[in-house]
């Protein structure tokens, strides 16, 4: 198994912000922990919907990539919206970041910490 811990400083992932690996590789899989909009140098996105979900895809792809895979090898993505009515706001920014065809996806309304509207996680193949 192979995570993400030896982290070099040009990253484009944000900071952690506890412990936890961004994402881990084992075998021929990539699980990416929960994503938030927040940027490589740590600045917080938060309020409107289409901008958190265009940097947490963003956040994605570069784990994604860090790992050696890419958003084309996604096989289940997991969204978590603070207001299950800005679904398809989110759906307009996934349809056009995300290729087809599209991974298995489940989508959840949840309490989420610090005032941010969308975090995913995701599980990719290399």
């Amino acid at each position: 198994m192979r995570n993400s811990d030896s982290r070099g400083e040009n990253r484009a992932l944000p900071p952690l912000r506890g412990p936890y690996s961004p994402f881990l590789v084992w075998e021929k899989m990539v699980f990416v922990s929960g994503l938030l909009a927040v940027k490589s140098d740590g600045h917080e996105v938060k309020g409107d919907i289409r901008e958190e979900a265009m940097v947490v895809l963003r956040n994605l792809e570069a784990a994604l990539r860090e790992a050696g895979s890419g958003l084309d090898r996604l096989l289940m993505v997991y969204v978590y919206l603070k207001d299950i009515g800005e679904l398809p706001a989110f759906n307009e920014v996934y349809e056009e970041m995300i290729p087809r065809p599209f991974p298995a996806r489940s989508v959840a309304g949840v309490d989420l910490p610090g005032g941010f509207r969308v975090e995913l996680s995701a599980i990719a193949h290399l």
